[in-house]
C-alpha cells in the first residue's frame, strides 16, 4: 500500500495545493485522483498567476470577453472554470461522503481581509456563481473574516477559513462556524453547511529559524498544529457540537496548509508526516505531493494528547519568542503577502488581456 493511501484510510484527506488549466485537460489530475488518493483540491492567487503567465491556455477566454472587463473581473471568469471543473471531477467524492470530502476553493480578494460585509457579498457572488455544492469560498480567519464567517454559514455558503496560525486563532473560526450553525438551527434551517478551517505550518519554523536554538528548530510548526488539533477535538467531543451533529451538521474539519518544506536540510515530506491525523484535511503542493507518494513514510497518527507540543511552545517562550505575538504578525504578514500575490496576478491578467487584444 502506498503512504498516501494509507494516509487516507487513517482518516486524512489528501488535497492539492494547486490547479491550472493544463492539470484539469491533461488528465494530470483525474490520475492524481486514481493513483494518489486526492479528493479535493485549494487555489490561491500565487497559483493561478503561475497558471496564467506559463501558459497560452487561458487566452481563448480572455480573448473572448469584453476588452473593457477589469482583471479582477477577468480573472474571475476563468477562475470559476477552473475550480467548477476541478469540482465537478471531485463530486462522486462528495457524493460518496455525504458532503464530508470532495471540494474545491476559491479565494475572496485578499484587499477584502478588513472589510467584512466586502467579504460577504464577494462570497455570496462566488457561491452564486459556481453553483456547486463542494465549491469552498476561502475567507481569511481575521477579525473582520470572522464576522462573515458567521454571517455566510448562516447563509449556508461552504467555506474555506484561510489564514489561520494558532490555536487562538482556530478557536475563532470555530465559534463563528458554530454561531451561525446555531442560527441556521434556530431559524429551522440544515445545519449541513461543510466548512475546513486552514491552519498554515511551516512559516512558524521559517520566521524561527534563526531565533532558536538547534534542538527547537522545526519543532514549533509542528506543536502549534497539535495544539490546534487538540482543541478541535475537544470541540468535537463538547455538548454544544453534539447539539448541532445530531441536528444533521458537520464538523469544521482541520486543514493543514503550507505543509511543503522551506527548510533544505529538511525531509521533504516533514510536515506531512508528523501531521497525520484522523478527520483533518491536509493540502499538499504538487511537489510535496509527489515526494509523500514515491518515498514518504507514515510512524502513527497524532491523537488528542499535546502535551510534548505544550513543551515545545515552553521551551520558545523560554527562548525568547513571543508564540502569541507571533501568532499575530504571522496573519498580518499572510494578509499583506497575499494582497501582493493579488496585485502581481492581476498586473499579469491585465497584461496578458492587453497583448491579445493588441494582436
Amino acid at each position: 500500500m502506498s503512504a498516501l493511501k494509507e494516509l487516507h484510510d487513517r482518516g486524512q484527506s489528501i488535497w492539492l495545493d494547486s490547479i491550472s488549466r493544463e492539470l484539469l485537460e491533461s488528465g494530470t489530475l483525474d490520475r492524481y485522483v486514481r493513483e494518489l488518493s486526492v479528493t479535493g483540491l485549494t487555489s490561491n492567487p500565487t497559483i493561478f498567476e503561475r497558471a496564467v503567465s506559463g501558459t497560452s491556455r487561458y487566452d481563448a477566454v480572455i480573448r473572448g470577453l469584453p476588452p473593457d472587463h477589469s482583471p479582477e473581473r477577468t480573472f474571475f471568469e476563468f477562475a470559476l472554470e477552473d475550480i467548477t471543473g476541478a469540482a465537478d471531477r471531485f463530486r462522486p467524492e462528495y457524493d460518496a461522503t455525504e458532503g464530508r470530502d470532495g471540494f474545491a476553493s476559491i479565494e475572496v480578494s485578499p484587499t477584502l481581509a478588513d472589510d467584512a460585509r466586502g467579504t460577504i457579498e464577494e462570497a455570496q457572488a462566488l457561491h452564486a456563481r459556481a453553483a456547486r455544492p463542494n465549491v469552498l469560498i476561502k475567507v481569511p480567519g481575521t477579525e473582520a473574516g470572522r464576522t462573515a464567517i458567521e454571517e455566510l454559514i448562516a447563509a449556508g455558503i461552504p467555506i474555506n477559513v484561510t489564514l489561520l496560525f494558532s490555536r487562538a486563532h482556530y478557536l475563532g473560526s470555530a465559534e463563528a462556524y458554530l454561531r451561525g450553525l446555531e442560527r441556521r438551527v434556530e431559524a429551522g434551517l440544515d445545519p449541513r453547511v461543510p466548512s475546513v478551517a486552514s491552519l498554515f505550518v511551516s512559516r512558524w519554523d521559517a520566521h524561527t529559524a534563526s531565533k532558536l536554538p538547534p534542538e527547537l528548530a522545526n519543532r514549533l510548526g509542528i506543536a502549534v498544529a497539535q495544539r490546534a488539533y487538540r482543541a478541535y477535538r475537544e470541540i468535537l467531543a463538547s455538548e454544544r457540537w453534539q447539539r448541532l451533529a445530531a441536528a444533521g451538521a458537520l464538523p469544521q474539519r482541520m486543514l493543514w496548509a503550507s505543509t511543503g518544506t522551506k527548510d533544505p536540510a529538511l525531509p521533504d515530506s516533514y510536515y506531512v508526516t508528523a501531521l497525520a491525523a484522523e478527520g483533518t484535511v491536509n493540502t499538499m503542493p504538487e511537489k510535496t505531493l509527489l515526494a509523500f507518494g514515491e518515498h514518504g513514510e507514515l510512524r502513527g497518527v497524532i491523537g488528542e494528547d499535546a502535551s510534548e507540543a505544550d513543551r515545545v511552545v515552553d521551551a520558545v517562550r523560554q527562548a525568547g519568542v513571543d508564540v502569541d505575538a507571533l501568532a499575530a504578525e504571522l496573519q498580518a504578514e499572510g494578509a499583506e503577502s497575499f494582497v501582493e500575490s493579488w496585485n502581481d496576478l492581476l498586473r499579469c491578467v491585465e497584461s496578458k488581456r492587453n497583448a491579445i487584444h493588441a494582436a
